[in-house]
């Protein structure tokens, strides 16, 4: 099919906005799919997403549309994660495409992920057609929606298209507005091939699947290609379209987007955002935007029972040939036992894959607190990069240590700007900007340290704004912080597992929570225990579990009291001689409840 009858374009919108849902109704318009495949969430593959309502995986599909002038055009559509934790994956996506579909909920407007959305497609020059949907709810606002998309994101109102995902109202509208805006697919001069890799899974019977936009020159069976990140040649095995599920082709021309199988064993092999080229007139230089995807968040994954070891390493092996961004090395912790230390995007992220071990694979497994990667210039000049608290060298040692940085976008209504001023400076952040946007809602910009915003921030946000609030973060390099290794000791004993890197102001509250969650889940020995938090051999906060005592006098009837005291005295000097070579055997449901309520 000739590139001019080509649009290949996106779908972008904040979380629950009904991107999936407008998905489905386009595949049963342009009959892509019939009766009998129909349901609902059809993209989306993994019970995960169905369950969650959101897209970790983005799927491409194909179709075919018979506009009014006409002629049929392809339509390439190119689903993408709504998540922040997957933006790379997303401008991988945008990067492939002429237009975007911008959706927003009538009934909650523009939130804080569709300005950063909109600001990825504005990088990439793509040409954005606003789209107002789920316009048949009670609570739908499309007059508030529209003046919302003028003074927010500088789009003209009349631009936008009225729809309903769930209903199917505008849809044959929003294809033909496809078919107008959205230029067909650049023209290269010469037909030298250039593919962008956007994403790819694993299939155990035929090796790597990398899903493709060709942006000149062709692509057929029995080609050699080169990988130009890697410097890699393989031979094409096959090549094939999305509709939605794989049909082989016999070539994908300039403009198509795909898929292609080659003798790839790995997804390690296969970069995102990769150029591949022909492996004898190959491009001079790749496709611009490519960049290695660096894990964000790091925690131990260890199994319940040291026995799984071995099916842990097998799971863990099995689940990152079918999501590269997951990074994990082996390591051993003196209370876990063998684990792995991991590398994840984000904590939505680090969710799915515990989610999908215990799943996919049933492993029961525990992870250790999320910590990110820190900086660390030593006296004697030499420069660490540290992602596990145990890395961590001792204080006197350390020039300085510097800390990863976000910059927040927070959407909330003007009602709750104290409270959410208020939790941002408590997480050691400051409020950079603040915009009024309408009568009803504020945008606060704010800078933060990313391991702040880890664990509760936004279930923080959305209770304080009862779900009104909304958050979007990107990356703002590195700066210096006064930040201290924590240990805790449990009777003389320092235990790895609890290890933590926090700021100093915070870490004595830190300490003597975390202090008082053990004492309450350690069971009671025959001797006191001591539970106690360290800085640099500084006890910041202490507990004690009090021992339990045997009624030893209880076999004296009468007698002399100077009997009593004997027995007294002997089970003291038993309890102390305990104490010196006595050791706690932590039960490893301890470790489950502290570390999985641990904030």
């Amino acid at each position: 099919m000739s590139t001019e009858l080509t649009r290949n374009f996106s779908i972008i919108a904040h979380i629950d906005h009904g991107k999936t849902t407008l998905s489905d109704r386009l595949l049963e318009v342009t009959q892509t799919i019939t009766d009998r495949q129909r349901q609902e969430q059809h993209l989306d593959s993994m019970d995960l997403e169905r369950e969650r309502g959101i897209t970790i995986k983005s799927h491409p599909v194909t179709m075919a549309f018979p506009s009014k002038d006409g002629k049929i055009y392809r339509m390439n559509l190119l689903d993408t994660p709504g998540h922040v934790d997957f933006s790379y994956e997303v401008s991988r996506s945008l990067a492939a495409c002429e237009g975007a579909l911008l959706l927003v909920d009538a009934a909650q407007g523009v939130e804080a992920q569709t300005v950063a959305n909109v600001q990825l497609a504005h990088n990439q020059n793509l040409t954005i057609i606003p789209v107002i949907n789920k316009i048949d709810l009670p609570s739908a606002d499309v007059a508030s929606a529209k003046r919302q998309l003028e003074d927010i994101l500088m789009i003209p109102a009349e631009e936008a298209l009225l729809t309903s995902g769930k209903a199917g109202i505008g849809i044959l509208e929003l294809l033909e507005a496809v078919v107008e805006r959205v230029p067909p697919p650049k023209q290269w001069d010469d037909n030298v091939l250039r593919a962008s890799v956007f994403d790819s899974v694993f299939d155990p019977y035929r090796g790597v699947i990398s899903y493709v936009r060709v942006m000149s020159g062709q692509i057929k069976k029995g080609q050699k290609v080169r990988m130009m990140a890697t410097n890699k040649t393989y031979e094409v095995k096959e090549v094939g379209v999305f509709v939605p599920g794989m049909l082989k082709t016999d070539i994908l021309n300039d403009g198509d987007v795909g898929y292609l199988i080659a003798n790839v064993k790995t997804t390690s092999e296969v970069k995102i955002g990769d150029t591949v080229t022909d492996a004898q007139m190959s491009a001079s230089e790749p496709l611009p935007g490519f960049k290695e995807i660096q894990p964000m968040v790091f925690a131990g994954i260890y199994p319940v029972t040291t026995d799984d070891f071995e099916s842990l390493k097998l799971a863990m092996g099995k689940l990152q040939i079918n999501d590269a961004a997951l990074s994990y090395q082996a390591e051993s912790s003196v209370a876990l036992g063998f684990g792995f230390r991991c590398g994840f995007l984000g904590l939505l992220h680090m969710e799915i894959v515990l989610e999908r071990l215990r799943r996919e694979f049933d492993m029961d497994v525990i992870s250790t607190h999320p910590g990110v990667i820190y900086e660390v210039d030593l006296t004697n000049g030499e420069h660490l990069v540290i992602d596990n608290p145990t890395q961590m060298p001792e204080p006197q040692a350390i020039e300085e240590i510097r800390e990863p940085m976000v910059k927040v976008s927070v959407l909330i209504p003007n009602t709750n700007i104290g409270d959410v001023m208020q939790l941002i400076m408590e997480k050691r952040g400051m409020v950079d900007n603040t915009e009024t946007l309408d009568d009803r809602r504020v945008l606060l910009s704010a800078k933060l340290p990313l391991n702040e915003i880890l664990i509760d921030f936004n279930d923080r946000l959305k209770s304080m704004t009862k779900g009104y609030g909304s958050m979007d973060y990107a990356h703002a390099g590195y700066q210096p912080a006064n930040l201290v290794k924590m240990d805790m000791m449990i009777a003389g004993e320092p235990v790895d597992a609890f290890s933590t890197i926090v700021h100093r102001e915070k870490a004595e509250a830190y300490g003597r929570r975390l202090a008082e969650r053990l004492r309450e889940v350690i069971p009671r020995q025959l001797f006191v225990v001591a539970i106690q938090a360290m800085i640099g051999g500084k006890i910041i906060a202490s507990e004690r579990i009090s021992a339990m005592r045997k009624n030893v006098t209880a076999k004296c009837y009468g007698g002399d009291i100077s009997r009593k005291r004997k027995l007294l005295e002997k089970q003291k000097e038993g309890k102390k001689k305990m104490k010196a070579i006595g050791r706690v055997n932590i039960p490893q449901e301890a470790f489950i409840r502290v570390l999985k309520t641990s904030d």
